[in-house]
């Protein structure tokens, strides 16, 4: 879907990003992480060409995007800007209907688009559609800088740092409904992010940035417990015992897991982490289902099988 090569932006005599390469497969979704400075908002940038690269090559669906116009290029992905970026004399509906008015999409279209996507985002269109931004919470405004990113429905979604203005409880409740987004699941995404959490929270794969270099692209299972590097194994030191439990989802354990009757209440999916299904059991004090959304299939989870899924990914360390 995405294929990066040698990517590289140099301002003066300072380099920014040196010489990256990634690649994104459809539907997957590649968090770059790091400190500030490490290049990682540069290198989203460059993606859309807000920032045109120094030299290397991008290629989406085996096309140079570098060949085509870049508002051609900017209609096929969503663009969720850090600090929201609403327009404050724009109403919610208006705000997020920018590009399809760009597009020049029937009105009946636009509105049904709009109020479709503010009922998905927990934003009741009859209540919040005419309001304007100053009236928003942090994580209203950033439900509708989604919504808008996603109003013409492209195929790639770039995040710049979405959650990093919410307060920690707001931030957590917005990634919690940001990954049950049933519009999302198909979509190659790839987030910023200097937040660790957030980075194993929701990446399949993380790219770990620094001085303009990607020191370790891998899964967060390999980073945990098979760190390229000393750089990459000090990075995740402080966090590293949430971070095993949070680097292994549970359709990764999948197999290892019994079967449970289609009566039971499932209240975890596939994407859920492990460390999710811990906080889960020690609420309950028991069993909790996991349920696989397409088959529909349905399976035990208790302490036991988190501990063994751990254990043997240090065994194959």
């Amino acid at each position: 879907m995405i294929d990066v090569q040698q990517l590289t932006k140099t301002y003066h005599d300072t380099v920014a990003v040196n010489e990256v390469s990634f690649s994104v497969k459809e539907g997957q979704t590649l968090v770059l992480l790091g400190t500030s400075g490490s290049g990682k908002t540069t290198t989203l940038r460059m993606l859309n060409r807000l920032t045109e690269p120094t030299s290397g090559k991008i290629f989406i669906d085996n096309k140079n995007i570098l060949s085509q116009p870049p508002e051609e290029l900017r209609r096929n992905m969503g663009y969720v800007l850090q600090g929201y970026g609403l327009f404050p004399h724009y109403s919610v509906a208006e705000n997020i209907a920018v590009v399809p008015k760009l597009l020049k999409w029937p009105k009946e279209k636009i509105r049904k688009r709009v109020d479709e996507l503010l009922y998905k985002l927990q934003l009741p269109p009859e209540q919040y559609r005419d309001v304007y931004p100053a009236t928003l919470s942090g994580g209203q405004k950033q439900r509708v800088g989604l919504a808008r990113a996603l109003a013409t429905d492209p195929p790639i979604l770039l995040m710049d740092e979405p959650f990093g203005a919410l307060d920690m409880l707001t931030r957590f409740a917005v990634r919690k409904e940001f990954k049950e987004l049933d519009e999302l699941r198909k979509k190659t995404i790839i987030l910023v992010t200097h937040d660790v959490q957030e980075a194993f929270e929701l990446g399949d794969k993380i790219g770990l940035m620094d001085k303009g270099k990607i020191r370790q692209l891998a899964s967060p299972p390999e980073l945990i417990f098979r760190p390229a590097d000393d750089f990459v194994k000090a990075f995740f030191k402080q966090h590293l015992f949430q971070l095993q439990w949070q680097s292994i989802r549970l359709k990764n354990i999948w197999n290892d897991l019994p079967e449970a009757g289609n009566d039971v209440n499932a209240t975890l999916s596939g994407g859920h982490t492990l460390w999710e299904a811990m906080e889960q059991l020690a609420n309950n004090n028991a069993s909790v289902y996991v349920i696989d959304k397409e088959t529909r299939l349905r399976r035990e989870v208790t302490f036991e099988h988190l501990k063994m899924a751990i254990q043997k990914q240090k065994q194959q360390n």
